[in-house]
């Protein structure tokens, strides 16, 4: 048994991926399905989608290395953090639609509960916002009938997207978590290790339904053996932008790297002190490996790659998402378009909710060029918003200060030089841009003893391509200050103070 299956459960599409011995991926399946939207800023999956494709890519994987199930060591789950899922013990069916992260229905309830933001804070590392796992869990209780009775009597089980996955692929067998995701529901205290009472009662929420929490290199349970032809081990797992930071090799305290999915998301790795952010972003694990967790700083964005699905499926002015580079490169640079994506709200370091998209500077002449590029650019903006606020509340030393980036963005040339160029930072893009899966893939291989220790993988990472800085300081200064004043004027017109 020499190889790892990767499971990677994104936001629009599941994916699984075969790593060898040595880390490489050898073979991949992809497979997207249906985004809900019932209402303005909410947005639903059907639970069954999540796991069908999640299954199908794993056989279509296998099928394509060429492999009997008997050469698969392990598998490694990554996935979408803070979806909700609720479902029933018995039957293993859903009580409602998973709730994704970027749902804000339950603004109101943050705002409710705005005097306890604080103490949500001090346990949590998070802010009191609809992002997160715990008021949507409350949302389905209060609203599907007798749902939080059902749950006290111990019927239901809550779960983020991973704890999902482990019961379906257990049969039911394994209701668990691990630190990274926990940390991201809102529940759980990031100091004491555990899910948080005070908190579940705050929100009524029954500690009953909860998954337990495990380390992020684990025994999750083995798959039914009529999946996949064998029963196979679930030795890791971690929320995305987590995987992501192990499969970036950013061990050390000071290394920072940035997802481009369909969000963006900094982590900034602080070793074993949670620190308070001044800046409101928010304090979370990184990973937890032997019982040891290991903390970070992030930012989160929450429209980054779907700025460009927009462009497609939206506006239908592209039909894949690499015509966005040579339509920006087109662009007329004397029309400076500002695209403020605050589609489902803006994230760190604003976190309004009610803020939606804004574009400024359009004249007669702007056209999709011009929008391709402020798409583009946009996430550029948003990134050092979040690295600003890192760097101001980071005290300790940030080494080269270099950036290592992922995700299906990190491809763009044209979005990482103007990256480069914003941040006034060197970008570092890896051979292997499959970090997230990669991040999953080695916690499960070293946990079964087929992959090297944190230096030996360390060692093993490679890089692409460096992307320097070359915008003149002066021009730098003048486009971000185009930026702040653009997000000022969405905030001003949602109404924030």
């Amino acid at each position: 048994m020499t190889h790892i299956l990767a499971i990677d459960q994104g936001t629009t599409s599941s994916r699984a991926i075969i790593f060898d011995a040595d880390m490489a991926p050898i073979a991949s399946a992809q497979e997207e399905f249906d985004q809900h939207f019932p209402q303005s800023g909410w947005v639903e999956h059907d639970p069954s989608d999540l796991w069908a494709s999640t299954a199908a890519t794993c056989r279509a994987a296998i099928e394509k290395a060429g492999l009997g199930v008997d050469a698969i060591t392990a598998i490694g789950i990554t996935n979408q953090r803070e979806t909700t899922l609720v479902w029933d013990r018995a039957t293993g069916q859903p009580i409602h639609n998973a709730i994704v992260w970027q749902d804000r229905r339950t603004a109101d309830t943050c705002r409710d509960l705005a005097e306890h933001a604080d103490l949500v804070t001090a346990k949590t590392g998070l802010l009191l916002d609809p992002y997160f796992s715990a008021t949507k869990v409350k949302w389905i209780l209060d609203h599907v009938d007798g749902a939080r009775d059902r749950a006290k009597a111990g019927e239901l089980a809550f779960g983020t997207v991973d704890s999902w996955l482990i019961w379906k692929l257990t049969a039911g067998a394994v209701h668990a978590t691990d630190a990274t995701n926990a940390c991201r529901t809102m529940l759980y205290d990031i100091h004491k290790g555990r899910w948080s009472s005070t908190i579940c009662d705050l929100l009524d929420i029954p500690m009953e339904m909860l998954p337990e929490v495990k380390d992020c290199a684990a025994d999750f349970g083995t798959t039914r053996p009529d999946l996949f032809g064998r029963a196979i081990p679930i030795m890791g797992v971690a929320g995305d932008q987590q995987a992501a930071t192990l499969g970036q090799a950013c061990f050390k305290p000071g290394m920072m790297k940035s997802t481009y999915g369909t969000g963006c998301f900094a982590l900034l790795n602080t070793g074993d002190t949670p620190v308070a952010s001044t800046s409101r972003l928010l304090t979370t694990i990184a990973y937890q490996l032997d019982g040891k967790p290991t903390y970070a700083l992030e930012g989160s964005i929450f429209i980054a790659g779907a700025v460009v699905q927009w462009l497609r499926d939206g506006l239908k002015m592209i039909r894949e998402a690499k015509e966005t580079q040579p339509l920006a490169e087109a662009s007329d640079p004397g029309q400076p378009v500002i695209l403020v994506p605050a589609f489902t709200g803006l994230g760190a370091p604003y976190w309004n909710a009610d803020c939606r998209g804004a574009i400024y500077g359009l004249s007669r002449n702007s056209g999709p060029a011009e929008l391709a590029r402020a798409a583009l650019e946009s996430v550029g903006y948003q990134t050092r918003d979040l690295l600003d606020a890192m760097r101001a509340d980071w005290a300790g030393d940030a080494g080269d200060a270099s950036l290592r980036v992922d995700g299906g963005m990190s491809a763009s040339d044209y979005a990482m030089q103007f990256l480069a160029d914003i941040i006034d930072a060197p970008v570092d893009r890896p051979k292997v841009q499959e970090t997230t899966a990669l991040g999953a893939a080695w916690l499960a291989g070293h946990r079964a003893g087929l992959y090297p220790d944190q230096a030996g993988f360390a060692e093993k990472w490679a890089l692409d391509r460096t992307f320097t800085p070359a915008m003149a300081p002066e021009d730098r200064a003048a486009k971000y200050h185009q930026w702040t004043r653009a997000v000022q004027a969405t905030l001003v017109f949602a109404g924030a103070d």
